[in-house]
């Protein structure tokens, strides 16, 4: 055979070799392949080793005034303290008002404002007009509160809430947040809380009702449910995802005394709780502080606060 021969057959049987290891890695696919590479294999979500918590905290909400496309758009100037009227709009990927939305909890959108001390706080429910523009009655004291927008606009498949800042004129100190406690007292009603917030854990809290030291077993369907609790972080006032455990009418929720939720603290911290729960077709608010992590939310046998007003 001549050299050239020799050669030829060299780089056939060399070519051969190459292809057939190109076959078999399209088969096996890239040894040792990343992490993120396999986390894309599984709708984004890592998956976890055999005994590890494969529970996903869900990004907390309002922190962000614009989202997915969608802006909260506060109307300028703010009026002063006192009762007056707060207007806004949601603006869509096309830089227009948005005028269609999916219903949750029997609202197009809920409306929270609450100031950045966590003081202040109020659930409300605004009209649209035909322009998409919102409007409603609120009652703010001098400084700085937080909005928040939670809705589902009809092109998206679940639900988004923005944050924005006001700023009302007036002078005024910050108010210090009430202790962790599992019982607090408002119009003469007492709720205690039972469970825990662990950080980065899926929690079941289960909220009781009582009035004059007696459960109420009688409580009235309130936004698709037996009660609807926000839960707000200190600090950043980063708004919690919390859902109800049933709702009225389904065969198995009771009416009180216990309204169950689920939620996950996304870190160690103080959170405050605000339960809305109707009765005698008053709908009162009851407020509570939650630690997560660090120093434990105090035994259930702590003595309740002082009697509040949040009625709506």
């Amino acid at each position: 055979m001549t050299t050239i021969t020799k050669l030829g057959a060299f780089v056939a049987g060399l070519a051969l070799v190459l292809a057939a290891a190109f076959g078999l890695g399209r088969f096996v696919g890239p040894l040792g392949e990343p992490q993120a590479q396999a986390a894309s294999h599984h709708g984004g979500e890592q998956q976890s080793a055999p005994g590890q918590d494969r529970t996903t905290t869900p990004a907390p909400g309002g922190l962000q005034v614009s989202e997915h496309g969608y802006t909260l758009v506060l109307d300028r100037p703010i009026r002063a303290s006192g009762e007056g009227e707060l207007s806004f709009q949601i603006l869509g990927p096309d830089g227009k008002p948005v005028t269609d939305y999916r219903r949750q909890h029997d609202k197009d959108l809920h409306l929270i404002v609450v100031r950045r001390d966590l003081s202040g706080f109020q659930h409300v429910h605004p009209t649209r007009d035909a322009s998409g523009r919102w409007s409603v009655g609120v009652r703010l004291s001098p400084g700085t509160w937080r909005v928040f927008a939670d809705f589902m606009p009809s092109g998206r498949g679940e639900s988004m809430t923005l944050g924005a800042d006001l700023e009302v004129a007036g002078t005024t100190g910050p108010q210090p947040i009430p202790g962790p406690s599992r019982t607090t007292t408002v119009d003469g009603y007492t709720v205690t809380l039972k469970g825990d917030l662990k950080p980065n854990q899926g929690r079941k809290l289960v909220l009781s009702v009582a009035q004059n030291g007696r459960p109420v077993t009688n409580l009235e369907p309130y936004l698709g449910a037996y009660g609807h609790l926000v839960a707000l972080r200190d600090g950043d006032l980063a708004y919690l995802h919390v859902h109800p455990d049933g709702e009225p009418g389904d065969g198995s929720t009771k009416p009180g005394p216990g309204i169950a939720f689920h939620t996950t603290a996304p870190s160690v911290g103080t959170y405050r709780f605000f339960l809305d729960f109707k009765h005698d077709g008053v709908v009162r608010t009851a407020e509570f502080t939650v630690r997560a992590g660090g120093a434990a939310t105090p035994p259930e046998s702590e003595p309740a606060h002082a009697d509040t007003d949040h009625t709506h």
